[in-house]
């Protein structure tokens, strides 16, 4: 049976860096508040009409030619964003189409921050049984699209107005727990088929309980609503995530910690053992907590929060990038990836590069 590695990859930064000063001129927060809180000190904007399919594609086309990979020879495209660039048809196809690929099988799957190892269950069980030889993975997400600002918050941000209005900073300062959080990005991989039994995904565990999701998610813009948007939804801000902080880190560092050991466990793989252990870039106050309860090392976590924040499904691939890009990643390497998403979504993945 063939077994599915990791043969390229790639990214795209949007080219708009925003500080957390720049935040602080449109809200009640500051550098420090927001480092404390999540560890993030920049993160990247698009430019207004950029798209997360456009991000998409530059990444996987970066990933494409670093694997030496023919767009050709993609029998499978798995697409995982929250922020597609319609409601429908999901970014699957779009991504085709700007890749100037052939008509082929794709996935658009919606598993927020826990999507891109849902995308490599999906692309390993898709090699495995020989339905495909070679998967392009693109986690994708253009996050601005749901900041509550108005136009002249985004230009006193970037420094074109003097100043927002009381109530604009006002309304801004209402989501101050959440916005800064996000960033815009893209990351791809490819993923193919493999004879050697040394390399290769090993085992992975997902898992869903809806029980709490409306800790985290979106309240307006469904279809629980009729019409599934309106003014009146704008005007209370439900376009925007909710997000009860305190119970999602409880619930986070509880499954993420679970599923690292159940995989780490089941295996016979001590902690120590991984070469490095990509977390989902959510928060570095839950990743510190897992890491230390883990007993991991700080040279086998790394972390680019603190330069991109939460770019959700494009986490991973990013942090797998630019390790591989870097050396940290070699042949034979035992690389564990966990993450926690809304849903809420988790899972583990343990393969050997």
């Amino acid at each position: 049976m063939p077994r599915s590695i990791i043969v390229g990859s790639g990214k795209a930064i949007p080219p708009i860096c925003v500080t957390n000063d720049m935040l602080a001129r449109v809200m009640d927060t500051t550098d420090a508040w927001i480092q404390e809180r999540s560890g993030v000190k920049t993160r990247y904007y698009v430019e207004k009409g950029t798209s997360s399919a456009d991000l998409g594609a530059l990444a996987a086309a970066e990933a494409l030619a670093n694997g030496s990979v023919d767009k050709d020879e993609v029998d499978l495209l798995i697409s995982a964003t929250m922020t597609p660039d319609h409601f429908f048809p999901g970014n699957g196809g779009l991504l085709q189409k700007r890749l100037g690929m052939k008509p082929l099988t794709t996935f658009d799957i919606r598993q927020q921050c826990a999507g891109f190892l849902y995308a490599m269950q999906l692309a390993d069980v898709h090699v495995r049984s020989g339905l495909a030889k070679t998967v392009l993975i693109v986690g994708h997400e253009v996050h601005t699209g749901f900041m509550p600002y108005s136009d002249n918050s985004w230009a006193c941000m970037y420094g074109q107005s003097e100043k927002v209005t009381p109530e604009e900073f006002e309304w801004n300062s209402r989501f101050r727990h959440l916005i800064p959080l996000f960033g815009d990005g893209a990351a791809a991989v490819v993923v193919r088929a493999t004879d050697d039994e040394g390399r290769g995904v090993v085992d992975q565990l997902l898992r869903t309980d809806g029980t709490d999701y409306d800790k985290l998610y979106v309240p307006g813009t469904g279809f629980s609503h009729r019409p599934y948007t309106d003014p009146e939804q704008f005007k209370r801000g439900d376009h925007v995530p909710v997000m009860e902080g305190r119970h999602v880190f409880k619930l986070a560092t509880t499954r993420m910690i679970e599923a690292s050991q159940q995989v780490l466990t089941r295996n016979g793989v001590k902690p120590e053992d991984v070469k490095l252990v990509l977390m989902h870039q959510a928060n570095m106050r839950i990743n510190e907590y897992c890491a230390k309860q883990l007993g991991l090392r700080e040279d086998q976590v790394p972390h680019n929060i603190e330069r991109y924040g939460n770019t959700t499904a494009a986490t991973i691939p990013l942090l797998w990038d630019e390790a591989a890009r870097a050396g940290r990643i070699e042949k034979g390497d035992q690389i564990l990836m966990v993450a926690f998403g809304a849903g809420m979504n988790w899972g583990a993945t343990l393969l050997r590069a």
